[in-house]
């Protein structure tokens, strides 16, 4: 949604790096270019207007001047505009004290209103509510049964007196005021603890939506409205929020189809014109795909700083704990990583969702952006389907995979013997780095780890250990095959009873001989030598 004004920031940041000082210069055509960047992505005149104009007095005063860095100073002032453009702060639903809280959706006919229904019951039952869906959209064709087929989809009861219209050619007949009203009634007698009401739409703003709209909000009175909008329609967005906050009044805004390819004018401008929070966002067409609405992490996306919170949230929602556990176990018992637990694996990413957009969510992201584009989400499922093509015993010893095998496996999965090949060539690379971490061998590159140079057991052939012929420090002949000989008989002489690591009756008190390390000549007085 945001890639063309990340980029347009990210090329404006990169003329301030390696300054020591900005100029007044320097800030004005800084802030030009932020102006041209958020125009372009359809932000509100006067959204913009007010943006820039924060930006210039907080860089032309003393909190970038005296700064040691001052191009960063300016990112972060941007970055904290961008936080208090779309809200400042996460605002989370108002429950009522006494169940049911009653929640109605408002919005322009394909803005996403029913599919977000399904979206929020989810989200809701998750946190352990016993949502409740109301069918009050009578007149958009087939709209009562998409909501049914949602709530089925979310495990959520739906209340669907009337079925509605099947087509457009149909007059719109029943009361959607009196569903609504029927629909609390219900909820209360059922228990349930939240109410969500789906409203009609129109394909633009009418006497007649907004009529409606506020008879239903008469007739339940909700503890929120949430105004659901595309994120996709452009200037549009402020146009239409004034007129539904006007005729309506609302509590919310919730963002969809944020994962479009639209340029994201109404995600920075709508909070700014109605005053109402940006409470959710919808990022695809599955019923996960929803997400609270923080405005720190959103401007944080934009800058293409990434959004680590969210990608940990998402993680330990779609992570299975006992999994976890099971291979952390298996790591503590040194056990071989098998293909079996490499495809465990991958099932746990599968459940985060697309590869892709996790990726995207890192700090740097968007410098990588055409890599991650090519990205195939499909990879995962192909790798899948060469490991269950597998028998059993092959993916415990994947080493008796032979030729024969590798084609049997291609085909039972659909793929190239190449990339049979490939999947067990990165699998023995992983298996390795698997036994080496549980062995507590540590990872290459980092010294004093066992294995590596320098460290402890396994150190490189180069190096001191057991097995090197001593050589003499003395580079005169005679007393050099004098050192020889005085080495030979300490190697040789049994361990003294208690000594350390079997060292001979000249080691120190503690069981240590300067001599067996080799050091320079002249070195044994800083060890008490003589």
């Amino acid at each position: 949604m945001f890639n063309s004004l990340s980029d347009r920031l990210a090329a404006t940041f990169k003329n301030l790096k390696g300054k020591g000082r900005l100029s007044e210069a320097d800030i004005d055509a800084t802030a030009r270019e932020i102006r041209r960047a958020l125009l372009d992505a359809d932000v509100a005149v006067p959204v913009v207007r007010e943006f820039i104009a924060h930006i210039k007095e907080r860089s032309l005063g003393e909190e970038v001047s005296q700064a040691l860095n001052p191009g960063q100073q300016v990112v972060k002032i941007v970055n904290d505009e961008l936080v208090n453009i779309l809200g400042g702060e996460t605002r989370r639903l108002n429950l009522a004290k006494t169940p049911p809280t009653v929640i109605m959706l408002v919005g322009l006919q394909g803005a996403g209103k029913t599919t977000l229904a399904g979206k929020l019951s989810q989200h809701l039952k998750a946190q352990g509510h016993t949502p409740m869906l109301v069918a009050a959209d009578l007149q958009r064709p087939n709209a009562v049964k998409q909501l049914q087929v949602n709530g089925e989809r979310a495990g959520v009861p739906v209340y669907a007196p009337h079925p509605g219209v099947s087509s457009e050619f149909e007059d719109p007949t029943g009361d959607p005021v009196q569903v609504a009203r029927n629909g609390v009634a219900e909820a209360k007698a059922k228990y349930n603890d939240v109410v969500i009401v789906d409203t009609a739409g129109r394909l633009g703003v009418d006497a007649e939506l907004m009529q409606q709209a506020a008879d239903i909000r008469a007739a339940v009175q909700p503890d929120e409205v949430l105004f659901v909008i595309d994120a996709m329609i452009g200037q549009d967005a402020v146009a239409t929020a004034q007129s539904f906050n006007e005729g309506v009044g609302f509590t919310g805004v919730v963002l969809s189809k944020l994962d479009g390819d639209a340029r994201g004018g109404a995600a920075l401008s709508v909070r700014s014109v109605t005053g109402k929070p940006v409470m959710f966002a919808s990022t695809g067409e599955n019923l996960s795909d929803f997400e609270v609405f923080h405005p720190d992490r959103m401007a944080s996306r934009i800058l293409d700083m990434g959004d680590v919170m969210s990608l940990i949230e998402q993680a330990e929602r779609s992570w299975d704990r006992a999994e976890a556990e099971k291979m952390a176990q298996k790591f503590v018992d040194q056990e071989d990583f098998t293909l079996d637990d490499f495809l465990d694996q991958m099932q746990q990413i599968k459940k985060m969702g697309s590869m892709k957009k996790l990726l995207m969510m890192m700090p740097g992201a968007q410098g990588m952006r055409q890599q991650l584009e090519q990205f195939d989400d499909s990879q995962i499922d192909r790798i899948e389907a060469i490991i269950r093509s597998m028998t059993p015993h092959e993916r415990v010893a994947p080493k008796i995979i032979n030729g024969s095998r590798r084609a049997r496996i291609a085909r039972g999965s659909g793929v190239q013997v190449s990339e049979v090949n490939g999947l067990l060539e990165r699998f023995g690379q992983a298996q390795k780095m698997m036994k080496k971490m549980a062995a507590g061998g540590g990872m290459p590159g980092m010294p004093g780890m066992p294995g590596m140079p320098g460290g402890g057991g396994g150190g490189s052939k180069k190096g001191k250990g057991k097995g090197k012929k001593a050589k003499p420090r003395s580079g005169n002949p005679a007393k050099a095959a004098q050192e020889m000989r005085e080495l030979e008989e300490r190697r040789n002489r049994p361990a003294a009873p208690g000594s350390a690591f079997g060292q001979g009756n000249d080691a120190g008190p503690d069981g240590f001989d300067p001599a067996s390390l080799n050091l320079p000549k002249g070195f044994e007085k800083y060890l008490g030598g003589n």
